[in-house]
């Protein structure tokens, strides 16, 4: 069985989108951003069960899952060996052997993901892919160091040669209402990172509400963010399929007023190869093919490359493997 795809690492993570210059603070239309919790979550409980994917197809499904993977270690004890491990890893996402039976060669994850103080190990590891590395900023997770720290971290990793960004917002602006500082706030990380492109991380288990969701993901764009992102993966709740229609249908609204598309990423939580599958079915439905690639949408993940590759493998062989077969590094 052959997919029959060939993918060129010079240009498999070109950004071919304008970017978002993002608009003036519009509080009506804030203010007109509502969630209607009851139906959303009537939507949400139907998707697993609308979308079947099966055989050939389910294969050809993940192995796009992991092109729109950001490949992440955020813990305390990283070292710049795992970093370089994770960085192979995102450079050969699945054994050569399965990759070659399924007619699949140079697919790659869509970035690597670290703190800043392992930017230079992964820039380093993925010279010569065109693997972005993406670092988290802005005093993640909790975003609660002083502002002039937050932006001259983000400098810091520009220089460092991060071409993403991870920032996180202050909760406190959305818990409080006070939606012109988190604009401006949103709007001075932008300024700083440059031509990195930035994520604004709304951390969307804290945030207390739907709408809180939808206002404050209109808000970052607004204020050019080039994508948005649910979660730190720290919080208690992060990733989900509510939060995750919410913050997809404010994108749409966005790109219907301006023209211009903002990218989407789900992160913390999503382990399951059948997880994936449902959310790019969102994603399909409500947004289109075109947010299907790269420089739109993203899953934030580690563990989520071992169970697809676990699925891939049995695809081609009719049999599971072990997860130590399809480490990490």
């Amino acid at each position: 069985m052959t997919m029959n795809r060939q993918t060129d690492p010079e240009t498999a993570h070109t950004l071919a989108e304008p970017r978002n210059p993002g608009t003036a603070l519009d509080m009506k239309w804030v203010a007109a951003a509502q969630a209607n919790t009851s139906a959303i979550e009537r939507r949400c409980a139907q998707l697993p069960g609308r979308r079947s994917i099966k055989k050939d197809h389910q294969a050809a499904w993940l192995l796009k899952a992991i092109s729109l993977i950001d490949l992440t270690t955020l813990s305390g004890d990283d070292t710049a060996a795992r970093v370089r491990r994770l960085c192979a890893k995102a450079r050969q996402p699945v054994r050569a052997d399965l990759l070659a039976e399924l007619g699949f060669e140079g697919l790659t994850t869509g970035a690597v993901c670290v703190y800043h103080e392992m930017v230079e190990a992964a820039v380093t590891a993925l010279n010569g892919t065109g693997i972005p590395v993406a670092a988290v900023s802005t005093g993640f997770p909790a975003g609660l160091s002083p502002f002039p720290l937050r932006l001259a971290e983000i400098d810091a990793s520009v220089a460092a040669g991060a071409e993403e960004i991870d920032i996180v917002i202050s909760r406190r602006h959305v818990l409080e209402g006070n939606w012109q500082a988190l604009y401006d706030e949103m709007k001075a990380f932008r300024e700083h990172c440059g031509e990195a492109h930035v994520k604004a991380i709304l951390a969307t288990g804290e945030l207390g509400t739907l709408r809180n969701v939808a206002r404050a993901s209109l808000v970052c764009m607004m204020a050019g963010a080039d994508f948005i992102k649910t979660s730190t993966g720290k919080e208690s709740v992060n990733a989900t399929l509510p939060v995750s229609l919410v913050m997809i249908r404010a994108i749409r609204d966005y790109y219907e007023r301006t023209g211009f598309r903002v990218g989407y990423k789900p992160a913390g939580g999503i382990s399951k190869a059948k997880d994936s599958l449902i959310y790019l079915s969102l994603i399909k439905e409500e947004l289109g093919d075109r947010w299907l690639q790269p420089d739109l949408f993203r899953f934030g993940a580690s563990s989520l490359l071992g169970d697809i590759e676990r699925q891939l493998e049995h695809h081609v062989t009719g049999a599971y493997s072990a997860a130590n077969r399809h480490a990490m590094g």
